[in-house]
């Protein structure tokens, strides 16, 4: 059992469970359930018990949030540092998938996911793209919103870098199988990465310009995920990729957790660290308004900005912090 393993036993009874998933169900099974997506959906209580994949309680946890999904390392310390300073918010359901997911499949029109309807009224949305939310005011879903963090793009490789993967351009070559997040549902891929690969002259070559989920862009080279976050480092580890993007605080959590990868540090303009701001609001409609004020506020506070911070994001400036009125849809 690997270090992350010892010190979690939820995921060391997982990488058993997966294990046996292999045998039963075969190696695309046990590669689903290895990258871990049932964590995507979680309901913390004040207690400090973490409950997966209740998609139920975003009909009635005490406060309900739908985030971008790579802010997935950051929740437990978070959540942990806001119900004890709240501790009358005694469940809390976040979920952290791709935002343009979340925007299409579930606040814009009735989603379910794994068979269960999802609430189309979170209390609260995030996103890393401002026109996720432009689109919500312009329906008359929500009005307000702030930047609380950012980000940048860097490359995941092995652990020891075995292909010697030194930039963007080595992507492009024959011997380095790539795990790139997909085009359809991955805002990270959508409005980041793949202009990255389009600014270096190797999108068509590593793309051939498919867009698709779960699916070989090219048959051998370069697989398009369904959760880049979960899955990337899964592939990687296991032989089945050599490179993928993925955010600068991916290669943070999964260093700080044993897992066997590196990172590769992208130049500006490469990184787009000049252009990623997560922006969060409060819909209209949200069932605890109040809670989700106070969850904004809390994340204005030196102790949540800390807590980003820790997990390799970048702090927002007080004025990003301000809540102000959502751009109208076609101005800046």
């Amino acid at each position: 059992m690997n270090q992350s393993a010892m010190r979690n036993p939820a995921l060391g009874l997982a990488l058993a469970l997966t294990t046996a998933l292999l045998a039963a169900s075969g190696p695309a099974t046990a590669a689903k359930k290895g990258a871990g997506l049932g964590h995507d959906y979680r309901t913390f209580h004040s207690d400090g018990k973490i409950d997966y994949g209740r998609i139920g309680d975003s009909y009635k946890a005490d406060l309900v949030m739908y985030l971008a999904g790579n802010q997935f390392m950051v929740m437990e310390d978070l959540m942990r540092d806001f119900q004890k300073k709240n501790p009358d918010i005694r469940s809390v359901y976040v979920e952290t998938i791709p935002p343009g997911q979340i925007l299409k499949q579930q606040i814009l029109r009735q989603g379910t996911i794994n068979g269960r309807r999802t609430s189309r009224t979170p209390d609260l949305f995030a996103s890393v793209n401002l026109g996720h939310l432009k689109k919500l005011r312009a329906k008359g879903i929500m009005h307000d919103y702030m930047i609380y963090t950012h980000n940048q793009l860097a490359l995941m490789v092995a652990a020891g870098n075995p292909k010697d993967i030194r930039g963007p351009k080595d992507l492009a070559r024959k011997d380095v199988v790539l795990s790139l997040p997909n085009p359809l549902t991955e805002g990270i891929f959508k409005f980041y990465g793949s202009r990255m690969l389009k600014q270096v002259g190797i999108y068509e070559a590593v793309t051939h310009d498919r867009k698709c989920k779960s699916c070989w862009a090219i048959p051998g080279k370069t697989w398009f995920t369904s959760r880049h976050h979960r899955e990337t480092p899964y592939r990687i580890e296991h032989g089945q990729a050599d490179a993928g993007i993925v955010w600068a605080t991916e290669v943070v959590y999964g260093k700080e957790s044993g897992r066997k990868i590196d990172g590769v540090s992208l130049a500006a303009p490469y990184n787009m660290a000049s252009e990623v701001g997560y922006a969060i609001g409060p819909l209209v409609k949200a069932r605890n308004p109040r809670n989700a004020r106070r969850f904004l506020e809390y994340l204005q506070t030196d102790a949540a900005q800390g807590i980003y911070g820790k997990h390799g994001f970048v702090r927002a400036t007080r004025e990003e912090l301000r809540l102000r009125a959502i751009p109208v849809p076609g101005r800046s």
